[in-house]
């Protein structure tokens, strides 16, 4: 009898068993289930069967987030590196019969001033819910950010050595006359790098004395590159000795390229940082598979790619790994000043003008392509 209830006993408890495993088989977490609108979504972005991406980060990191993005979900993926400058000019000129279908990576001024001309699509992606702050992201859903990188300097230290000079530590010190040669920036017309210049000295200065300084600036600027990285890549070579842009971009040619010659530099009265962002070009051929790549975007599945491709920016999602390399160098993008996003948005292509004009009636020859780069 007894051996009867113990038989009895294990035949209860290995049929509870199977019920357990079958209920946690039946149980999955909300990441490892796809909801119906997800499939919908992917399903009619396969049936398009196209994406084509400008992207205004650097070329191996956008070659990396639309190779993963076409073996993830088998859509075949288009790509051109554009400045941003580059990119809002085609999409004004192509006035809302876009040939690409989405924006990934560069400046958001120029994102903003292609939503105010109604050049973007608004979209809510589901993954904005990992964006880690409201001002990463466009109120009105035009852009996403999906990174931030903070404006300073790099300079080249056996040069500045050669020459006997200091390292400038902040904005004002970049007009000294010893710097003069030595200095690149971006050209305020096709990079989103220099737009933010602009932006960040008219607020830190005032409108008039903002962009005076600009056109004191230019009495030692060299040569002026079509995109914002452009200097950055020619600091370590000892081309360019002092460079202006997204520190970032010094990290890259110190890890990657083996330039331990480059020294970053935070200016010590404040900066600005931009957000790097991805949206949706209002008309694309491809809306579906846009709207899919935008949830890519906003996933490790793409920026934690960007480490691993030499981009070393903090990322604004909170599922993401921050690439360790940014903070070892000292970087911190919360020790920013306030950046007016409205007034840059509103104002840019007419600041962008004046600074040209300004630069003209100094006597700079804007119209010299091998100084002020386009190509």
């Amino acid at each position: 009898m007894k051996k009867f209830i113990a038989l009895i006993l294990c035949l209860v408890m290995a049929l509870s068993l199977v019920a357990c495993g079958s209920k946690q088989d039946d149980t999955q977490t909300p990441d490892d289930q796809q909801t119906a609108e997800d499939t919908a979504l992917i399903d009619a972005a396969k049936a398009e069967g196209k994406l084509v991406v400008y992207g205004s980060c650097e070329e191996e990191y956008l070659a990396a987030a639309c190779e993963n993005f076409q073996k993830m979900y088998g859509i075949e993926v288009e790509y051109q590196r554009l400045s941003t400058g580059e990119v809002q000019a085609k999409i004004e000129e192509e006035n809302g019969n876009p040939s690409a279908d989405v924006w990934f990576g560069g400046t958001t001024d120029p994102y903003n001033v292609c939503a105010a001309e109604g050049l973007l699509e608004a979209y809510h992606p589901e993954n904005a819910s990992h964006i880690t702050k409201p001002q990463y992201m466009n109120a009105d859903g035009y852009w996403h950010g999906i990174y931030t990188g903070i404006l300073g300097f790099m300079v080249n230290t056996d040069e500045l050595t050669r020459m006997g000079l200091e390292a400038p530590q902040d904005w004002a010190d970049l007009l000294k006359p010893e710097y003069k040669g030595l200095i690149w920036l971006s050209n305020y017309n096709t990079a989103g790098t220099a737009k933010l210049v602009i932006n960040t000295m008219i607020q830190k200065y005032g409108h008039d004395e903002g962009i005076q300084y600009l056109v004191d600036l230019d009495k030692n600027i060299e040569v002026y590159t079509k995109s914002g990285s452009g200097p950055s890549k020619n600091v370590g070579t000892g081309e360019c000795v002092i460079g202006i842009g997204f520190l970032h971009d010094g990290i890259t040619q110190i890890l990657d390229n083996g330039y331990d010659n480059i020294q970053l530099i935070i200016p010590s009265t404040g900066t600005s940082c931009e957000i790097g962002a991805t949206a949706i070009f209002k008309g694309c051929a491809h809306p579906n598979a846009a709207k899919l790549w935008i949830e890519y975007a906003l996933s490790p599945d793409c920026v934690n790619l960007a480490a691993q491709n030499g981009s070393y920016q903090f990322l604004v999602i909170d599922n993401a790994t921050q690439p360790e390399a940014a903070a070892e160098f000292g970087l911190d993008p919360e020790n920013v000043m306030d950046y007016d996003f409205d007034d840059a948005t509103k104002n840019i292509k007419t600041y962008v003008e004046e600074v040209m004009t300004a630069l003209s009636a100094s006597g700079a020859n804007t119209g010299d392509e091998n100084r002020f780069q386009v190509s």
